[in-house]
């Protein structure tokens, strides 16, 4: 799995694009506002509460693409270079087949289906480019907005696994889709 040169992805209305020290004030924001975070739960040393630790957590993700180990990008509209949130899939099991998506959003942007649209883009990534065989999401119980959105993005609940992390946490999961490669319908069968 190669993450370089670093895939930048354009949708309809968003760019989604590498994470730079230039981002720490948003990134800052990202990771400390209470309503973002609200459902988020980290441990103390990965808290990010000034804009040294911001650019610390952005010199970590450089470090993840460059070991190919995780990838995140940042969420801009197309007439604005300014991150108004954060897509990654990270989490990678030992095979490259399953990974798991993060992601959060500006308050002020949420409910436009910005995030839907990012991570559309992101599945097809991640099944495309990286041929994952699923892809997971963990996300807190109480968290309905992000329930929401892994269900209307064909995400299942796995019923019985759990975040051993954070047992407030729920997991969804959504498999590769099968592509049928024939270019003639099949006729039903009677």
């Amino acid at each position: 799995m190669r993450f370089k040169p670093f895939p930048v992805i354009e949708s309809k209305r968003l760019f989604l694009r590498n994470i730079e020290e230039s981002d720490c004030e948003e990134v800052l924001f990202l990771r400390s506002d209470k309503t973002i975070n609200k459902f988020i739960e980290r441990p103390e040393n990965r808290k990010t509460k000034n804009i040294s630790d911001a650019l610390k957590f952005i010199k970590e993700l450089k470090e993840y693409i460059e070991n190919n180990t995780s990838i995140a990008w940042g969420i801009t509209l197309k007439n604005d270079s300014k991150i108004i949130g954060t897509i990654c899939l990270w989490n990678f099991s030992q095979d490259n087949k399953i990974a798991e998506v993060g992601y959060d959003l500006n308050p002020q942007f949420q409910g436009k289906g910005i995030m839907n649209e990012a991570l559309q883009s992101i599945l097809e990534f991640g099944f495309i480019n990286l041929n994952l065989a699923s892809i997971e999401a963990y996300t807190h119980q109480a968290n309905e907005s992000s329930k929401k959105l892994l269900e209307r993005n064909k995400f299942e609940l796995i019923e019985g696994k759990q975040d051993k992390q954070n047992l407030n946490n729920i997991i969804y999961e959504i498999e590769k889709p099968v592509v049928n490669n024939e270019s003639t319908p099949k006729t039903p069968q009677h």
